[in-house]
C-alpha cells in the first residue's frame, strides 16, 4: 500500500502560481510512476501530468504544457506540481496518483493509489 496526501491548493488570481505537493508513505515510492489528475465540478476527471518512477520522463496534457512542471524527490517521497500562468479553467480538485502507469499514463485506471485531493481555485 502507498498512502498519498496532497497539499498546496488554494485560491489564486488568474496569472498567478501555485505549487502542489504530494507526500507518499508506505511501500517503496520510487517503484511507482506518479501522475496528477484533476476534476472540475460537473466534469470528468482528466489527466494533467505524469512523471516516471525515477523521474527521468515527464508528460503533460496539452492544456497545461508549458505552464505546469512536475517533479519528484524520491529521497523525500514527494512529488510536486509547479503551476504558473493559472487560468480560471484550471480550477478543480487536483489528485495525486501512483502506480505502474500501464497501459496508459493518461488513464486513471493505470494507477492503484490515490490521494484525497486538494482544491485549486483561480479567480478571474
Amino acid at each position: 500500500q502507498v498512502q498519498l496526501v496532497e497539499s498546496g491548493g488554494g485560491l489564486v488570481q488568474a496569472g498567478g502560481s501555485l505549487r502542489l505537493s504530494c507526500a507518499a508513505s508506505g511501500r517503496t515510492f520510487s517503484n511507482y510512476a506518479t501522475a496528477w489528475f484533476r476534476q472540475a465540478p460537473g466534469k470528468e476527471r482528466e489527466f494533467v501530468a505524469y512523471i516516471s518512477a525515477r523521474g527521468f520522463s515527464t508528460y503533460y496534457a496539452d492544456s497545461v504544457k508549458g505552464r505546469f512542471i512536475m517533479s519528484r524527490d524520491n529521497a523525500k517521497n514527494t512529488v510536486n506540481l509547479q503551476m504558473k500562468s493559472l487560468r480560471p479553467e484550471d480550477k478543480a480538485v487536483y489528485y495525486c496518483a501512483a502506480g505502474t502507469a500501464s497501459p496508459s499514463v493518461e488513464r486513471g485506471g493505470s494507477y492503484d493509489y490515490w490521494g484525497q485531493g486538494t482544491q485549486v481555485t483561480v479567480s478571474s
